[in-house]
């Protein structure tokens, strides 16, 4: 029994044609994970300030985006959120009464911002968006945050951006907008020079030494840079009576 054997050209296009089905799979994959709303830059240290944009895109061939509405944690509440302008859209920020004062190192907070909503603008086909907030101080002990968002489109329709990660691992159909919380970085060590001077009495210390060898390292650069000077002095007189004599 013989096979044929498929020539070069042949086997040339069977091989494009997979790689192109297999790309067409991987982009139709990919596409539904790149169009939701999302929180830029993911990640943000405990206890600190931090600055975020909501990146919004346009999912629709038919429709603009013309309203966004994003709802702030009340369980763990923000006392700080600024908003930067952007540019055709108009911002309404809304603070709510929490259901329990929280204590926070400025005073007992009883309301923060609840909502945020954009409006008046258009994302267009094929484009995206960002509204950058800025937002403070964040919880500590807590791993994230969790920012539930509406998308409105020209034609009425909403999306609700609001749904929990699913504990399988796979992605929610329409996963809300989170933002992961890290430890805060240890403080650095203390410098040298603190250390030492920090040390118990009587305890060895290198820096009088460093200081002495400092002291004769330029004593001896400025012992060498006179004696330098000098040679350079004393050649230049030995020309000039050089000339002299010729001259003469």
């Amino acid at each position: 029994m013989s096979f044929a054997m498929p020539s070069g050209r042949s086997f040339g296009r069977r091989a494009a044609t997979v790689l192109a089905a297999v790309a067409a799979v991987t982009v139709a994959t990919a596409l539904p994970a790149l169009a939701h709303v999302t929180i830029n830059p993911a990640t943000a240290e405990q206890g600190g300030f931090t600055k975020v944009a909501f990146r919004v895109p346009n999912e629709r061939d038919d429709a603009s985006t013309v309203r966004v509405e994003v709802t702030f944690p009340t369980d763990h509440p923000l006392a700080f959120v600024s908003v930067k302008p952007v540019p055709g859209w108009t911002v309404k920020v809304t603070e709510s009464k929490l259901p329990a004062p929280v204590k926070t190192e400025y005073g007992d907070l009883t309301e923060a911002v609840s909502t945020v909503v954009w409006s008046g603008g258009k994302i267009s086909k094929g484009e995206f968006q960002e509204f950058e907030v800025s937002m403070g101080k964040l919880p500590e002990g807590v791993d994230r945050l969790t920012f539930p968002t509406r998308q409105t489109y020209s034609g009425g329709e909403v999306v609700n951006w609001a749904d929990a990660p699913k504990t399988d691992g796979t992605e929610a159909e329409h996963p809300a907008p989170v933002l992961k919380l890290t430890p805060a970085a240890a403080k650095s060590a203390a410098p040298a020079a603190t250390q030492a001077a920090a040390s118990p009495a009587g305890a060895p210390s290198d820096a009088p030494r460093l200081v002495a060898a400092s002291s004769a390292s330029d004593g001896t650069a400025r012992l060498l840079g006179g004696a330098g000077l000098a040679v350079g002095v004393i050649g230049i007189v030995v020309a000039v009576l050089a000339l002299r004599r010729r001259s003469s």
